[in-house]
This record gives C-alpha cells, structure tokens and sequence, in this order.
C-alpha cells in the first residue's frame, strides 16, 4: 500500500451503521416506508437509535422535499437536512457534506438513507431527468438511449464489442448468485445476453439494470466516537465528487466521465492508488458503465475496458472482485444505486459477505453515478488497519 497523505480528513470519520431493506419486491411500501425501514436497521447496527440523528441526508424519487418529509415521518428534529439531487451520486456526496459537518462538530450522528418502490409502483425504469430541447426532437428513450450512445462511441473508438458488455452481466449475476438477498439469481451466459432483445443499440435487455423495489441506509460519526459503537467502523479515507454535464448532448467525450476527476481526488485524499484498492462497487445501472469507470478510475487503460473484463476477470474467482452482491445489473435497482454501494463495502470490509466474501478486504472503493454519466462520485473506504 502506498504511503497515506496527510489530508486532514482521512479516516476522521466513519460509517458505524449499514443495512438494506425490501430489496427486490415490496408491495404496499411507499418510498418512506422503505427508507425507515431501512434507517432503524443501519441504526441498530450502529447500536444507536433515532433519538441520536443531528444531521439528516435523504433523497426519494417521489418526493422534491424529501429531507423535511423524511424528519417528520422518522419523528427528528436535525439540526441539518440536505436533499442534493444528483441522481445516483448523491449518497456519495452527502457522505463528503456529513462528513466535514462532523469534523467541524456541527453534528454527532449523520443519516443517509434512501428508498423506492419503483417495481411494485410503476414497474418500470423511471428517470427524473427529462430530455434537453437538443434531444427531445430524437424521442430517446430516457436514460437509456444515453447509455447506448456511449456504448456505441465506446466500440467505435476502441473496439469493445457486445461480447465485452455481456461479460460485465455474466460477472454481476455470478457475484449475484451468491447472494441470497439478490433479486436475479438464474444462471446467465454470454450467449443468453447477446441473444436477449435489443432495447437501444447496441445495448439489449441483459445489458440494462433491474427495476426492483429497495432501500438502504447509512449512519456515520467521528472516528473517535466510532470505536466505541456496536458495530466494526469503516472509515472514510477518500472522497470527492464531480459534475459535467446534464445531458449527453452537452458531453465533449461520450467514452470519458467525470469519474476520472472524482476518483483521482479521493484516491489523492486516501494516499492509496487502483492497484490498493481489494474490492470495487460500481454504479452499473448499464453494462458500459462498468468499462467506462474501470477505465475512468485507473483499473485500466482508456478503451481497455472490454480486454480487461474478458474471461470472467470481475467475476468470483477473478483478478479484481467487482459488484461483490450482484450490482444494478442482478442484486437490485431501485431508481437509484449509489447508496447501495456503500452498504455492500461495509459488507467486505467487515468480513460479512458470507459465500461472496473477499478474503482480506480492507480497502474499498465505491463509486457512484448521477444522471446519464453526468455526475460522478467517490468514496475510498478503509478498515482500522488502513488507517
């Protein structure tokens, strides 16, 4: 491991409490329904109970007000509640905003929590963002036509083929089987993805995210108070987000995201480097997204994403273990990811992962992704061996 910066906070803070909840179907359950759902058990993994939540980061697809919502239903009083709407990178900001509270001693005890019923409600994928007026006129389909732009540019480029994206599915819905909370769990092959229907060229129906039901949950502090909690601490090593664009239309280069900035500013605050890094969760709301961050996050070279992922590399059993429970693609997706990301590090990082379990994790990277690869953010998780 390389030798750590000085940043002044590295590992000051921690994730003390992590816990899913509904994760596939849930009728009957409103998005707060879930999220609290959710935020009573991360806090009990903590051992901490509502009572002890100052601080207050929530987002809901259903609700613009979600952080005032969330406060009364959960019955708080915090002292601070952001509701940052970035799409799925926004968990992973709101670790960077609570994170820094925490250490200037605005706060103790920091939520972040979210929920959707997206498959029992509407049964299919729904994104916030509408279309720009540049691309309304093309009737893309929203966001996936995005995605299958950037695809497309990718196997242009570079040559990564469809072959190359259905590796990334194959591997999630291996990692997924291995999962007994995971949604799809069937056995899946190259084959079975380059034979699926096409949605949006080049991408088909095992190259896009489940649309399941969902929710997770976060309680971070002070490292010095984390030591003292119910549960192992995972400590916030790194952390940095970065913004774009809105839309694909305004993108100068389809097959390079903002990750490429996000990433190389955690891994600096961090001190560590890609080739430190044991586990890595990924936003894979689509196939592409995973060569473009593997890529975009210094794992490989530009436009070797599809050579890198080929011979179930990412996979159990393989040279980098990426998407431990499953991923968008096979554990679950609902609406938004980023969170869950978080969860599944804990998961490693605590030596909890069961049968998926990475022997001897203790540097995780999450990573997560907002809008159509508008905004990125990331997060270098540690054990107390890495501090």
């Amino acid at each position: 491991m390389t030798a750590p910066t000085q940043s002044p906070l590295r590992g000051r803070t921690a994730i003390v409490g992590a816990a899913t909840y509904g994760m596939g179907e849930s009728p009957g359950l409103r998005p707060l329904d879930l999220a609290a759902h959710a935020a009573r058990l991360a806090l009990d993994d903590a051992g901490l109970v509502l009572g002890d939540v100052d601080a207050l980061f929530v987002c809901t697809p259903d609700d613009a007000l979600s952080g005032l919502s969330a406060a009364d239903y959960l019955g708080l009083r915090p002292k601070f509640t952001e509701n940052n709407r970035t799409g799925g990178s926004a968990f992973h900001s709101h670790v960077i905003v609570a994170s820094l509270m925490l250490e200037a001693g605005l706060c103790d005890t920091a939520l972040i929590v979210y929920g959707s019923n997206q498959r029992t409600a509407s049964g299919g994928l729904v994104s916030m963002r509408l279309p720009s007026p540049y691309e309304s006129p093309y009737k893309p389909l929203t966001p996936l036509s995005s995605y299958a732009l950037a695809a497309a540019r990718h196997m242009h480029e570079y040559g990564s083929t469809r072959a190359d994206l259905a590796e990334v599915a194959v591997a999630a819905r291996a990692w997924a089987r291995l999962n007994p909370d995971a949604f799809a769990r069937d056995p899946l092959t190259v084959e079975d993805c380059l034979k699926a229907r096409l949605v949006s060229d080049p991408l088909g129906v095992r190259d896009c995210c489940l649309v399941t039901d969902g929710a997770a949950a976060v309680v971070l502090t002070r490292a010095d108070r984390a030591r003292h909690l119910k549960s192992e601490p995972v400590f916030v090593l790194g952390a940095a987000a970065a913004t774009w664009y809105s839309g694909v239309d305004q993108s100068q280069d389809l097959t390079t995201t903002a990750a490429v900035e996000s990433g190389q500013r955690a891994y600096a605050m961090a001190g560590v480097g890609p080739a430190d890094i044991d586990v890595v969760q990924l936003y894979d709301a689509f196939t592409i997204n995973t060569l473009l961050f593997l890529e975009d996050l210094g794992f490989c070279g530009k436009g070797e994403g599809g050579a890198f992922v080929r011979g179930g590399r990412i996979a159990p059993g393989g040279a980098l273990p990426v998407n431990t429970n499953g991923g968008g693609l096979s554990c679950c997706h609902p609406g938004m990811y980023g969170l869950f990301t978080m969860v599944e590090s804990c998961v490693q990082l605590r030596g909890r992962g069961g049968a998926r379990q990475v022997s001897g994790a203790e540097l995780a990277l999450a990573h997560a992704n907002g809008g159509t690869l508008s905004s990125q953010a990331t997060l270098v998780l540690g054990t107390a061996a890495t501090l």
